[in-house]
């Protein structure tokens, strides 16, 4: 029996083993062809659909992409969006957790319906458009900002989090003297650096991403992220001319430049990801272990 369950244990790693290789190998290979793809030459890209070590290797299309500032402009647009929208939203979400988290707040209850409601039920495009109009933050930043700045399931998570510090902790800075802002930023924020990294993690990701509300509130050209320039060389690349996007004198590649641009908007956010990615999962955890 011990020989049989050593067997069958051993049987079921090497499946699941194998499995997951497969697994991995078909998320990164699409990857591994961008980034060979953005190193190659158009008339290799042209011959070869598919390809992970190029024959030559060229940088005719970073070149291109770096032969104006349009690209710089559209990624400073995208790591500025980023880094404020990621800091007030977590800022404006982990007071908003807090509050929700305390059991002796009145009218808590009904305040989590309405933060639930949102999650099944969303005002639409076009209502949320007029609010922003009505406010004046067409063709702003901060219209990439506000409209998003908290998530309702993220504050659900880190209000979870929240509650799983014990009462005591609190109650003794109290004693001390301690306001109810000194024992968020002092006590309970440091205790839940985990569950912070975790959502600014997720923030970090979406304002990145963030692609239709800049179609939708920016009309300045000047002012697009990475991710609608993006959309534009993808859209213009099927024998189109660039120059209404990337105003270059440089000839473009047709297919590898847009290989270049994506390795382009996707190397910021994997430089981020491994200095959270130790708090990532312990974070989510434990954020979802009481309700």
């Amino acid at each position: 029996m011990v020989e049989d369950r050593s067997f069958s244990g051993k049987l079921f790693a090497v499946i699941n083993f194998t499995l997951l290789a497969i697994i991995a190998l078909v998320t990164v290979l699409p990857f591994m062809h961008v980034v060979a793809g953005s190193f190659t030459t158009s008339a290799e890209m042209a011959a070869n659909k598919f390809v992970l070590i190029p024959k030559v290797w060229s940088l005719e299309a970073y070149k291109f992409i770096f032969s104006t500032n349009t690209i710089f402009k559209a990624m400073g647009v995208s790591i500025g969006v980023t880094a404020i929208g990621t800091l007030f939203s977590m800022f404006v979400t982990a007071l908003m957790a807090y509050g929700l988290s305390r059991r002796d707040l009145d009218g808590r209850t009904l305040i989590n319906f309405l933060v639930v409601f949102t999650m099944l039920f969303h005002g639409g495009m076009i209502p949320t458009f007029l609010v922003v109009k009505e406010l004046g933050l067409i063709d702003s930043y901060s219209a990439l900002i506000l409209p998003s700045a908290i998530s309702a399931f993220n504050m659900i998570i880190l209000k979870n989090f929240f509650r799983n510090i014990p009462e005591g902790l609190e109650e003794s800075a109290k004693i001390d003297g301690c306001s109810d802002f000194g024992i968020f930023f002092r006590i309970v924020l440091p205790l839940s650096l985990p569950a912070i990294a975790t959502i600014s993690l997720f923030y970090a990701v979406t304002y990145w991403n963030t692609y239709m509300t800049a179609i939708l509130y920016l009309d300045d050209s000047a002012k697009w992220p990475i991710q609608v320039l993006l959309r534009q060389i993808v859209v213009l690349a099927s024998g189109m001319d660039y120059s209404s996007t990337l105003d270059a004198s440089v000839p473009p590649p047709d297919q590898t430049i847009k290989m270049a641009v994506i390795v382009v908007a996707t190397l910021p956010i994997l430089m981020v990801y491994p200095f959270l990615q130790k708090h990532f999962a312990k974070g989510a955890m434990l954020g979802s272990m009481k309700g």
